[in-house]
């Protein structure tokens, strides 16, 4: 066969949140217990899966002289690097740098059209990221780790400090790492790598402290009636004070918190998806208290007693942050859901939609994204407002912003 080029996923950063599968219009994505596979034989490179996947995965290629199967994808710890070719190979493809061009090309178109990757707010600072991988982590040391949820809650969320002592890790609001658990799978392959938004401030924790903070729920549950704990997740709620952790990363160039003081800022989240808003919060609550842009939270859980942060967001005055907390298990009450109450606050949130210094960033579990979709739709329709134009002009000025899983 002729070099050409393959579409490929990287393991090491993908977070299985099946995204790729489910946009795939030819069902040229499939998985196993490890891994998500692009299906050379039927991947027809029409990259409607690009643009939606939450860490950029999806968006590897490879030049190659025969095809990496499926079986083989399944094994991956990490893509493999890119094979040599040789000078009459070169030739016959108009040479590497042409393909590399191409590939570069239909990105950018891609990128550019609705559904594609969104840019990050003008303000943004610059990222850092990759500067750590799986071959070559960072240690960082737990300075803490306190549950933040009630104790007779059901979920066990925890905050969790790591510390990076005197090598650099700098991160922005919006950024995620990765943490590689300890230990090997049932096959003896080390653990894949879990990724974890961050949610502190890009000053740290503790200001001026080369530290950062994680919002971490335990995983458990029961599949094909066999009860099951998450891997990464277990690790990190159980890590005690001093304990090392493998760190790769940083990871994220788009989900990025603007920077000017005039933007205001629609947060949506459930659960532990609050944690890169509660580092934009603190970021403005230390730097830029006084700022005009507005901060308006919603943010869903069950009850109170499952609320990461229910106590520390009751402190906050209003002028810092207006939030609304939402919750769907109350007893004696109807369900409510974060796209509900963002009806009851219409004219507030259609004000902010009309103003081009306004970011909306939705994170959480991904069935709130339709609802949240259809109430910004209706919230439009009541207050004037075209949301099927507005919303690829908000995601082509960096404005619009989706991290579910």
């Amino acid at each position: 066969m002729q070099p050409t080029r393959q579409h490929l996923i990287d393991p090491e950063i993908c977070i299985r949140c099946n995204t790729c599968q489910e946009t795939c219009p030819i069902d040229a994505i499939t998985h196993n217990d490890d891994n998500y596979v692009v299906d050379a034989a039927k991947c027809k490179f029409c990259l409607d899966c690009i643009g939606p996947c939450p860490t950029g995965a999806i968006d590897n290629w490879r030049m190659v002289t025969s095809y990496h199967s499926v079986d083989d994808q399944f094994t991956w710890d990490e893509l493999p690097e890119q094979e040599e070719l040789d000078e009459a190979e070169a030739d016959e493809t108009v040479g590497e740098e042409a393909v590399e061009q191409e590939v570069t090309d239909i990105l950018e178109v891609a990128h550019a059209a609705e559904g594609g990757k969104v840019p990050p707010p003008w303000s943004a600072a610059h990222p850092y990221t990759n500067l750590y991988t799986r071959e070559a982590p960072i240690t960082a040391r737990v300075a803490g780790n306190y549950r933040i949820t009630d104790d007779d809650a059901e979920s066990d969320i925890h905050h969790i400090v790591l510390d990076f002592g005197k090598t650099a890790f700098p991160v922005l609001e919006g950024q995620s790492i990765g943490v590689i658990p300890p230990g090997t799978n049932e096959k003896g392959q080390p653990h894949m790598m879990r990724l974890y938004s961050v949610a502190s401030s890009r000053d740290g924790e503790r200001p001026n402290h080369n530290n950062l903070a994680l919002t971490i729920k335990r995983v458990q549950g029961e599949k094909d009636g066999e009860a099951f704990s998450g891997v990464g997740s277990n690790f990190m709620c159980d890590v005690k004070k001093d304990d090392e952790v493998q760190v790769t990363g940083p990871f994220g160039g788009t989900f990025l918190m603007p920077n000017h003081s005039t933007a205001n800022i629609i947060m949506i989240c459930t659960g532990t998806g609050s944690a890169p808003f509660r580092a934009m919060t603190e970021r403005r609550r230390r730097h830029m208290p006084d700022a005009p842009g507005k901060l308006l939270l919603f943010f869903g859980a069950r009850s109170p007693e499952e609320l990461p942060y229910f106590g520390p967001l009751q402190k906050l005055p209003k002028s810092l942050l207006d939030q609304e907390l939402v919750f769907s298990r109350l007893p004696d009450q109807p369900k409510e859901y974060v796209q509900d109450r963002m009806l009851k606050r219409a004219k507030d949130v259609a004000e902010l939609l009309k103003s081009e210094d306004t970011y909306v960033f939705i994170c959480g579990l991904k069935g709130m994204e339709d609802g949240v979709e259809q109430s910004f739709a209706e919230i439009c329709q009541q207050e004037g407002l075209d949301w099927n134009s507005l919303r690829p002009e908000m995601r082509k000025a960096g404005r619009y912003h989706v991290e579910t899983y």
